[in-house]
């Protein structure tokens, strides 16, 4: 049985990715919440998984003896491990769209994952306002999520980046998080496409769970107080 530790789902954005993945294409996996309690060296989620793995971060990926991390390292090892699943497009091209997609999310949209860190059970709208107002290289970043997403979604036949769900769509679903925790401005084409996904199940799973924490934390909230 396969082993996905994962952080706190109402902050974790790179414990969503694979957690998703897996749920959404009936992948079986046990799930170890690992608790974010701080990401100073002593803190007890660093020493937890430290002990696992040297980069102290999580999602991590156990198979047996083998622990993979990095999100994308373990979308691809799920891949790889679960061919008939069709986690990537089957058609040569369109792979290699999907993982150019994937790989700047990866590396990039700085901005928007700094100054909106996931936070699923908060609306905050009067926040998002404030910063697209503030942040040139905010609008940049969403501007840059259009021009990736609007090809893809006007050349789709189905209702996801690559027609049916990938790990396009996995990667991006935090995003989808952000700007509907932030009311960012969208277009039409995109706006429904976050709604989509959105809806998906395993969205709506994990959504249930983050909202079930209520743990909140300030460290992860600067924006915010305790209500």
């Amino acid at each position: 049985m396969l082993k996905l530790y994962i952080g706190n789902k109402n902050y974790s954005s790179w414990s969503m990715r694979p957690w998703m993945l897996m749920r959404q294409s009936g992948i079986h996996f046990d799930e170890v919440k690992l608790r974010f309690d701080s990401f100073a060296p002593d803190s007890q989620f660093k020493q937890q998984v430290l002990s696992l793995s040297p980069i102290g971060k999580v999602p991590l990926l156990v198979d047996d003896e083998l622990i993979i991390w990095d999100s994308l390292a373990i979308c691809e090892y799920l891949a790889e491990r679960f061919p008939e699943k069709h986690l990537w497009p089957q058609h040569a091209a369109q792979r290699a769209r999907a993982r150019s997609l994937v790989s700047e999310m990866h590396s990039g949209f700085s901005s928007l994952r700094s100054l909106c860190p996931m936070n699923i059970e908060a609306r905050l709208h009067e926040v998002g306002a404030q910063l697209w107002e503030q942040h040139a290289d905010l609008r940049a970043d969403v501007r840059r999520l259009e021009a990736l997403w609007l090809p893809q979604l006007q050349a789709a036949h189905g209702p996801m980046l690559f027609e049916q769900f990938s790990i396009a769509d996995a990667f991006f679903a935090p995003v989808c998080m952000r700007l509907n925790s932030y009311g960012l401005p969208t277009s039409q084409i995109v706006t429904a496409y976050v709604q989509r996904i959105c809806l998906l199940p395993s969205t709506q799973e994990w959504v249930q769970g983050a909202l079930a924490e209520n743990d909140f934390l300030p460290f992860e909230e600067p924006y915010r107080t305790q209500r």
